[in-house]
């Protein structure tokens, strides 16, 4: 049976759609607790996997090795980067890098991952195309870059080199193990901050406000 394995790494991000999760079932592995059910027709596995990329990698792992999903979406908010976006806008995913990966005394780029020599993770072009058909009346939606970093940014121009339009702390780790295990997937953010000075202060006003609009492009992909 086909199953979609969603994340997001507070509670706040996917509450939302526990609401909505029909044929509940929870179980608990170490301190994450896993929801199986029907979400808008198909069968899912829900789980918050908490803050970074160790906890959201460690959490992908296990997900992918009880379930075998044929897809894994991620979802929650993050920091604009990007001059175009918004508060409330969404970013889907073209690719991910890990910004705070840091080889370069050995001639690497920042985020080159040596020996593996991969830098950037590509998500699905198929769930991109999907997502980018949600429609939203009051804000936009933007296909690019996220990077990602054990960090809360206040400060983007470390950043620039990326050509990014959000930062996140889960995005590329997700992306990293979706890779290795040859699993589809798909990181979408909402801009709940614009990564500067008053970040902190917006990012707790507006998480509650906008986590719904990453509910409307999972209702999308998932219909």
């Amino acid at each position: 049976m086909e199953k979609i394995i969603i994340l997001g790494a507070l509670n706040e991000e996917i509450e939302y759609l526990l609401h909505d999760l029909k044929d509940k079932k929870e179980k608990q592995w170490n301190f994450f607790t896993i929801h199986e059910g029907i979400l808008f027709g198909k069968n899912v596995v829900i789980c918050q996997t908490q803050i970074g990329k160790v906890y959201a990698a460690m959490a992908t792992q296990h997900l992918i090795d009880t379930y075998n999903p044929t897809k894994v979406i991620f979802t929650g908010v993050a920091g604009g980067v990007h001059t175009d976006v918004n508060v409330g806008d969404v970013i889907v995913s073209t690719d991910l890098v890990q910004h705070d990966f840091d080889t370069t005394a050995f001639g690497d780029p920042k985020g080159h991952i040596p020996r593996v020599n991969k830098r950037f993770f590509e998500a699905d072009t198929e769930l991109i195309k999907k997502a980018l058909d949600t429609e939203f009346k009051d804000y936009n939606i933007y296909e690019g870059r996220i990077a990602t970093g054990d960090q809360f940014i206040t400060d983007i121009s470390p950043l620039e080199e990326f050509n990014a339009y959000c930062v996140d702390m889960e995005g590329a780790a997700v992306a990293q193990v979706c890779d290795a295990n040859k699993i589809p997937f798909l990181i979408i953010r909402i801009i709940s901050d614009k990564a500067d000075n008053s970040a902190k202060g917006d990012f707790e006003k507006n998480l509650p406000i906008f986590a719904a609009n990453s509910k409307k492009v999972i209702e999308k992909l998932l219909k």
